[in-house]
């Protein structure tokens, strides 16, 4: 018998919003965070993305000057700078989902009070677990010992040449911050000794301080370069420091490549003035000098420290809820610098 209780209709559908309700994020390049997690930034934020414009740069910035509000970027992209800030007079937030800076023209963003948001912390981890890796690769030869087994070298060699023990080895950090901290943890528990250098002392460890890298690198076996890129560090890392280091030293470099001196750096590897490097960063990316691709004391990564599913899904909440923070007008989750 049919039941005479009438039947609930559903709710009726909830309106589907549409892009132009959405606040504006105006995309120069996509970050390399949209390969994976693109969606969930276009069901938040109407993106203007100036890639896929027919418009020439200028002419699509012109055309959103008065309504962009906010910038989304990474250091893989095209830098912000002046000329391009200019264009963009209603611009408030610059939101980089790198944790360095170089590639923002950080003056003309305090001069129009734009505020920054970075990726803070986020990839601090994974970075140091990446330069330990590095580190380890070159010591112990994973990478090159790897080749050789695959080129059916063992068979017919034999064994291959002994490697270095990580444990006991003096480090020098160049950068303790975030990610020059995490690293010296884990070295830590290999037993090594760690010193460093930084723009100032941190208060709050105990490792021997050196306010010159070249001191830094005459009492250590390795050098990791984990400070950001500035008009001061640019180059830092020259011929003199790697000299200082010697020819057993080992440079691990996790922060950017042009911090180093590329050209000085590949004489003193192929000449043997130095003992071996880990380079996941290079002055020129993609470009990496062809001189390196030989040498088995160095060990090559495509700048991909940060490169972790867990990273970018993290990454990703940052990011987003510090452009909705911004659009809300509440305070940023990882400011650098504040209107």
């Amino acid at each position: 018998m049919a039941s005479d209780q009438a039947t609930t209709p559903p709710p009726p559908p909830l309106p589907e919003i549409q892009s132009h309700d959405l606040s504006q994020v105006i995309v120069l390049h996509p970050p390399p965070v949209f390969n994976y997690f693109k969606d969930l930034f276009s069901k938040k934020f109407h993106l203007l993305k100036a890639w896929e414009s027919p418009l020439p740069l200028h002419e699509f910035l012109t055309n959103h000057a008065h309504s962009a509000q906010a910038m989304l970027c990474s250091g893989t992209g095209p830098s912000i700078s002046a000329d391009i800030i200019r264009l963009l007079p209603s611009l408030r937030l610059v939101a980089t989902t790198s944790a360095g800076l170089n590639h923002i023209d950080l003056t003309e963003c305090r001069n129009r009070g734009i505020s920054i948001a970075n990726a803070g912390e986020v990839f601090s981890e994974d970075v140091a677990d990446l330069a330990v890796g590095l580190l380890i690769d070159v010591f112990r030869k994973v990478s090159a010992s790897d080749r050789y087994v695959r080129h059916g070298l063992w068979a017919t060699k034999g064994d291959y040449p002994l490697g270095s023990k990580l444990g006991g080895k003096r480090i020098g950090i160049v950068g303790l911050g975030s990610i020059g901290f995490q690293v010296a943890k884990r070295l830590e528990a290999f037993g090594c000794n760690i010193s460093y250098n930084s723009r100032k002392r941190k208060d709050f460890v105990s490792y021997p301080f050196y306010t010159n890298v070249c001191e830094l690198a005459a009492n250590s076996d390795v050098l990791i370069i984990c400070c950001g890129l500035t008009e001061q560090t640019r180059h830092m890392i020259n011929r003199e420091v790697l000299l200082a280091l010697g020819k057993e030293g080992v440079i691990v470099n996790i922060g950017r490549g042009a911090i180093i001196h590329e050209k000085e750096l590949v004489q003193c590897l192929v000449q043997g003035e130095i003992g071996g490097a880990g380079l996941d960063v290079f002055e020129n990316e993609p470009d990496v000098p062809k001189e390196l691709f030989e040498l088995d004391n160095v060990v090559l990564a495509p700048h991909m420290a940060v490169f972790t599913t867990e990273s970018f899904k993290d990454l990703c909440d940052l990011m987003i809820g510090n452009l909705e923070a911004f659009f809300s007008k509440k305070p940023l989750l990882s400011p650098v610098m504040n209107e």
